[in-house]
């Protein structure tokens, strides 16, 4: 049972960082990461350390962003009482310059997987790092502002 309840944790962790991120308050993601957490792209040379510098990072994306990510194929595999990794594959919808209504569909920006570490830090899962791996990927589209005639 107890495996059950640390596997789900970590699910829920996975599934609050993409709801903070669409429909929340994109800032708050640090909060789900241990004090020195790490975020980073695979490729390249992104990688964000510490609670002070994701929240900055991910409260910086912007104000009229609108993305929609969906995971699925959410894999925890605990590796011990304390730590557990993840995978999950994810694709994300995404547009700049959004102010209200609905978008017609598009396809995805991005479509890759996230691998995860966890840590258990005072009973309370916690994100220890996130590597993003993108498989496709494409520019965010930037909207035309809507003008009547």
């Amino acid at each position: 049972m107890d495996r059950l309840l640390a596997e789900r944790a970590c699910e829920r962790l996975i599934i609050e960082f993409v709801h903070k991120l669409d429909l929340g308050d994109p800032g708050e993601v640090a909060e789900l990461f241990v004090d020195d957490g790490v975020w980073e792209w695979a490729e390249g040379d992104r990688r964000i350390q510490g609670r002070d510098a994701l929240r900055s990072y991910f409260a910086g994306r912007p104000a009229d962003r609108l993305s929609r990510r969906m995971c699925t194929n959410i894999l925890v595999t605990l590796t011990s009482e304390t730590t557990a990794t993840a995978t999950t594959y994810f694709t994300t919808y995404r547009v700049d310059g959004y102010a209200n209504g609905f978008v017609p569909p598009r396809i995805p920006t991005q479509v890759g997987h996230y691998e995860d570490t966890f840590l258990k830090v005072d009973d309370l899962w916690l994100l220890r790092s996130r590597s993003l791996f993108l498989a496709f990927a494409g520019p965010t589209e930037s909207l035309q502002p809507v003008t009547n005639p």
